[in-house]
């Protein structure tokens, strides 16, 4: 089973952007983790970055011939990006969101993510766990 992971915009700046909300941990060490995990799980992960909304469209669109399943941190774009969500809704495989930080208790316009409805679950405020868990579900949903 094949996985992909799409980290949003400004995630390719973690470890020096607002490690107190976001962490230290660079995204290469987060892709670390990830793949440590996929490992395990039985699951082939690739992960990418993209910084705009189209290359994310793009992915989720390549996605639904290639992967099992995605996990995705669409970033800022949670909060507004219809497009994003409709990506989401018009492929058949299993999308998970993921929030390094806990959304619900950040500033009210990053409480509400558009693109969660669309997916099968969020998992947010758990740091780069929260992309371990996700990958967890995943292996779970797509287990027979």
């Amino acid at each position: 089973m094949r996985v992909l992971v799409l980290h949003g915009p400004n995630l390719n700046l973690l470890g020096e952007r607002e490690p107190e909300i976001y962490g230290t941990q660079t995204l290469d060490e987060i892709n670390e983790s990830i793949a440590g995990t996929a490992k395990k799980l039985g699951l082939e992960v690739r992960c990418e970055q993209h910084n705009g909304e189209g290359a994310i469209v793009e992915a989720l669109h390549a996605a639904r011939n290639e992967y099992s399943g995605v996990v995705i941190n669409p970033g800022a774009y949670a909060h507004y990006s219809y497009a994003i969500a409709d990506a989401i809704s018009a492929i058949s495989i299993p999308v998970v969101e993921v929030h390094l930080s806990n959304i619900a208790a950040r500033e009210p316009f990053r409480r509400i993510s558009v693109t969660a409805a669309a997916c099968r679950g969020s998992i947010s405020g758990l740091g780069a766990g929260s992309y371990v868990l996700a990958l967890r579900a995943l292996a779970e949903m797509l287990s027979p």
